[in-house]
């Protein structure tokens, strides 16, 4: 299989780029640089766009583009840097999957696009909720879906558990030294998925004829208290204190609202359909793993 990933460089990128070697598949990886290996096509999708012998031959397109949604506080300007650096390069991908013909793209999303659902459980099925992360989801998965002539998979991805990089590298120097504490009430439920299971569920969508959302979240749904009693536990420390709602608000603002004390109970029904089994399929041997 020929395929060519856009979004490489980051921590699902280069994980799946590995993978997909590694299974004896040729990967294209599209950089927005000078290229330095056989394997790079340069691109800039805000001026000249992808060029179409990059995609000439593929099989499938991966778009796993966008800037960190948790990289810094909300202000006007970088919500509008998270809108532009996700649905700029998705229109460019899929005008040019179109355009030359290639049958699959598969493009990232996440269970933001759920909102805030309280006790409410959400499979594929359900409607895009309210606020900012859902709007933005809403209309990323619009652009990635005007490409009628293709198979187009979106990958609502939970937050990533990994060893190195991401939420993790954030959170275990707090726990190691026992600081770490639930959010506000810890009632919100809290998604989540490995990096070695997310990698496998985009290979399997790429190689099954699945189309449409697909919850990429583990199948236990927990909340953030109890996820927090999972991760302290397997760095083996306690996790007494909580943060309080109003400081988290006033520290963070709009992210905070939405991805710290909101929550979606969402479940991977799509993939428990087509009979997907995970490798963690529970909080605690996701934790076990992040942190082995």
């Amino acid at each position: 299989m020929r395929v060519v990933l856009a979004g490489a460089s980051g921590l699902i990128g280069t994980a799946l780029a590995d993978s997909l070697r590694g299974s004896g598949d040729e990967v294209v990886r599209l950089v927005r640089r000078t290229t330095s290996a056989p394997d790079e096509v340069q691109w800039w999708p805000e001026s000249s766009g992808v060029p179409d012998e990059a995609l000439q031959g593929a099989d499938a397109v991966v778009n796993l583009c966008g800037a960190s949604i948790a990289g810094r506080r909300w202000s006007g300007q970088y919500k509008q840097q998270l809108r532009d650096s996700r649905i700029v390069p998705t229109s460019v991908l899929s005008e040019a999957v179109a355009r030359c013909g290639v049958p699959v793209l598969v493009n990232g999303s996440a269970t933001g696009f759920y909102g805030d659902t309280a006790d409410r459980e959400v499979d594929e099925s359900a409607s895009a909720g309210s606020g900012f992360l859902a709007d933005l989801t809403r209309e990323w998965e619009q652009t990635a879906r005007a490409t009628p002539s293709a198979r187009v998979a979106l990958v609502r991805t939970a937050p990533v558990f990994s060893r190195s990089g991401g939420l993790m590298s954030r959170l275990r120097p707090l726990f190691s030294l026992g600081l770490g504490a639930r959010l506000g009430d810890g009632h919100q439920y809290f998604p989540w998925i490995t990096l070695t299971d997310e990698v496998r569920i985009i290979e399997f969508l790429l190689r099954t004829e699945i189309e449409g959302p697909v919850n990429a979240c583990g199948p236990q749904q927990v909340t953030n208290a109890e996820f927090t009693r999972a991760f302290a536990a397997s760095v083996h420390r306690p996790a007494l204190f909580w943060v309080p709602s109003a400081v988290l608000h006033l520290a963070g603002g709009e992210l905070a609202d939405e991805m710290l004390l909101a929550g979606q109970r969402a479940v991977p029904k799509v993939l428990a359909d087509h009979a997907f089994e995970f490798t963690h399929p529970t909080i605690d041997s996701a934790c076990e793993y992040a942190n082995a």
